[in-house]
C-alpha cells in the first residue's frame, strides 16, 4: 500500500494562500528549502492536485528550466514535474498534458483505490483535496514549511476534520529565513 503525503508552504497563523489567493506571502524560498521540496518531489511516485493548485503549478512549471534566471534545482524541479504522474481531480480543468490525467469523480473513491496499488509515495497538494483526504482517513505523513508570517484570512492549510487526528513528529528543521519545516506521520 502506497503512503499519501500532504506538504505545503503555510503562513505562521495557518493559511496556505492570503485573500484573493495571493501566495506572494513566502517570496522565493532558499536554496536549502526549494532543494528540500525537490527531493520530496523526486520521492513522490504520482501527484494528486486540487483544480487552483494544478493552475499555479500548470502555469509555470511546463516551462521553468527554460526561464533565463533558472538555478539547477528549479531546472531539475521543472524536468521532475513534467515527468511525474500527476492526477488532477476537477469537474472544470480540461485537457492537461505532461504526464497528466484528469478525475471529474468521487475523489475520495480515487484515492483509495491509487493508495491500495502497489507503487511508491503519493503526494497532495491543495486544501479542498487533502481536506477531503483528511477526512477520510487517508493521509499518512503531514510536511509543513512554516514561514514567519501573519496573513489574517485566505485559505487555510487544514480544513475541518471529523475527528481528531493524532500525529508523530518525525522531523524538524530550520531553514533560511527563519522557515521550520516540521514533519509528522499519522498515528493509527
Amino acid at each position: 500500500m502506497r503512503k499519501l503525503r500532504y506538504g505545503m508552504n503555510v503562513t505562521l497563523d495557518g493559511y496556505i494562500a492570503a485573500p484573493g489567493d495571493d501566495i506572494a506571502w513566502g517570496g522565493p524560498p532558499s536554496d536549502e528549502l526549494f532543494q528540500w521540496w525537490l527531493d520530496q518531489d523526486r520521492a513522490s511516485s504520482v501527484a494528486l492536485y486540487g483544480r487552483k493548485l494544478w493552475e499555479t503549478m500548470s502555469a509555470y512549471w511546463p516551462t521553468g528550466d527554460q526561464q533565463p534566471d533558472a538555478t539547477p534545482a528549479e531546472i531539475e524541479f521543472a524536468r521532475n514535474w513534467r515527468d511525474t504522474p500527476k492526477v488532477v481531480f476537477s469537474s472544470t480543468v480540461g485537457t492537461v498534458d505532461w504526464n497528466t490525467r484528469v478525475v471529474t469523480g468521487d475523489a475520495v473513491a480515487e484515492i483509495t483505490r491509487l493508495k491500495a496499488e502497489d507503487g511508491g509515495p503519493m503526494s497532495i497538494g491543495g486544501a479542498t483535496l487533502a481536506g477531503a483526504a483528511m477526512r477520510a482517513g487517508l493521509i499518512d505523513e503531514y510536511m509543513l514549511a512554516t514561514y514567519p508570517v501573519l496573513v489574517g484570512g485566505g485559505t487555510p492549510l487544514f480544513t475541518a476534520v471529523d475527528s481528531w487526528v493524532n500525529l508523530n513528529m518525525v522531523e524538524t528543521r530550520t531553514f533560511p529565513g527563519g522557515v521550520v519545516l516540521t514533519r509528522y506521520e499519522t498515528r493509527r
